[in-house]
């Protein structure tokens, strides 16, 4: 049978109907629970069989979900992409094969040993238990599957309260993870979610005497919670990345590498490129290879405050509608009829313009022009709120770049690349949508959702 767009549209169309109809808790799909306590209970119990596994039987599990996400990447990424309305097929399609393939394993535990004429210490990594997670609508399917992955690896069992714009596809993820446990010998309910999420079974989550750790991923509000809850707490909020180009760049480069990042998904992840700072002396030629050799779309002022009326409401408060989706359609909802190959919307702005100062999710940029060096950062550094969550530089200046990445402080910085290298699509890292910048964990993996342990044996077993 040939397999084509229509036919995969159909798969996905028959998975969304059947989770439409099945009552999740009755109709065999593995870890979604009527209520938050019976999925805390599944959790636990499961728990306890993670907890004695080898490294090497975790591991097993691991590696079929890897598998699974690499076979069922296109049918997620359409399933994702229907039911929130946000980003595009292809490019989820790329995310999900980078969680498959980079995001760490149990190879991100460790022991440290210390040996002297006392005795041998051991410092290993120890699972908290049962972990309580926030996702996002922005990439729900991405973070369940990284998230799973380390916290089994390092020993823990998991419970998700989803995004509810996001439901239908946080749980066909967690069945799936979940039968990749049970193929691999694992135990059933490794990941687990309610059918309906709410704020009240969040809320039931965080309280729960069995949740030892919560890892909360999306916007200020809950993150905000989950710090606020008593408990320990990993915050991956949000950001608003500036790239600075100075008067060294490689321009033509920067222009490629900041459009491709800003529209990676249509500019949904965290880390995209959401403005631009540009020393003077190479703004347009920048803007020149942005519209010319990167199909950008240079708006008018006009064009501008219809945007702005249009992608957010007079308090600031996104648009829900808008977030996410690709420019075409944006400008098609301001009465701009644009060209098929446009990927990105420019122009050029104060910093307070509130398309530039607002964390869009779009792919928007806007460029605020700068006489040098010096007033650039001192710009981006404003620009990025304090959120130390990312940042990027074009510059072949190394004290610039050095002086730059000290002075915003983030947890990823990007120097001479689009925004994705720094989740190893073309860079040198691992894969985690969980970027823990306000609580400073940075990327998270395997190692993050452990606690260390010391053991100390006086006097002994130390042999040299």
């Amino acid at each position: 049978m040939e397999i084509n767009e229509s036919l995969i549209r159909d798969v996905v169309r028959e998975v969304m109907e059947k989770l439409d109809k099945e009552d999740a808790s009755q109709g065999g799909m593995h870890g979604v629970f009527g209520t938050m306590e019976e999925a805390i209970k599944a959790s636990k119990e499961a728990q306890k069989v993670i907890r004695d596994m080898t490294l090497d039987q975790r591991e097993k599990i691991i590696s079929n979900i890897r598998k699974a996400t690499r076979e069922n990447a296109e049918t997620i990424a359409r399933m994702g992409v229907e039911e929130t309305g946000m980003g595009n097929v292809g490019d989820k399609i790329l995310k999900h094969r980078l969680v498959a393939d980079k995001v760490p394993g149990t190879e991100d535990i460790t022991t440290e040993a210390v040996s002297g004429d006392r005795g041998l210490t051991l410092v290993e990594m120890g699972p908290f238990g049962v972990i309580g997670a926030i996702t996002p609508v922005t990439n729900p399917s991405e973070t369940v599957l990284c998230n799973t992955m380390g916290m089994i690896a390092g020993g823990n069992s998991v419970v998700f309260n989803p995004h509810p714009n996001a439901v239908k596809t946080t749980i066909y993820t967690i069945d799936m993870v979940n039968k990749c446990s049970l193929e691999a010998g694992g135990p059933d309910n490794i990941a687990c979610t309610v059918e309906k999420p709410t704020l009240e079974t969040s809320g039931i989550m965080m309280k729960a005497p069995e949740i030892q750790l919560l890892v909360a991923t999306g916007g200020p509000g809950v993150v905000t919670a989950a710090l606020s809850s008593g408990k320990r707490a990993i915050g991956a909020g949000a950001g608003n990345p500036p790239a600075l180009v100075d008067e060294t760049a490689d321009v033509a480069k920067a222009a490629k590498d900041i459009v491709n990042g800003c529209t990676f998904d249509n500019n949904l992840p965290c880390i995209a490129e959401k403005e631009i700072v540009c020393v003077d002396s190479v703004a347009d030629e920048l803007m020149h290879h942005m519209i010319t050799e990167q199909n950008c779309y240079l708006a008018s002022r006009e064009v501008q405050d219809r945007l702005s009326s249009t992608v957010m409401d007079e308090k600031g408060r996104l648009n829900r509608k808008c977030v996410g989706r690709d420019a075409r359609t944006l400008l098609s909802m301001v009465g701009v009829d644009a060209p098929s190959n446009i990927r990105c919307i420019v122009f050029e702005g104060e910093k307070e313009h509130p398309l530039i100062t607002t964390e869009l999710m779009m792919p928007i940029l806007g460029l605020v022009r700068v006489k040098d060096f010096d007033e650039g950062l001192e710009t981006a550094v404003w620009l990025e709120h304090g959120n130390r969550h990312s940042a990027h530089i074009h510059s072949k200046n190394v004290d610039h770049i050095t002086r730059y990445a000290r002075a915003i402080d983030t947890a990823i910085i990007v120097k001479n690349g689009p925004s994705y290298a720094a989740l190893g699509f073309g860079g040198e890292s691992i894969c985690t949508f969980s970027i823990a910048s306000r609580t400073g964990e940075g990327l998270t993996s395997a190692k993050t959702f452990t606690k260390k342990r010391r053991c100390v044996m006086q006097d002994y077993l130390c042999i040299r």
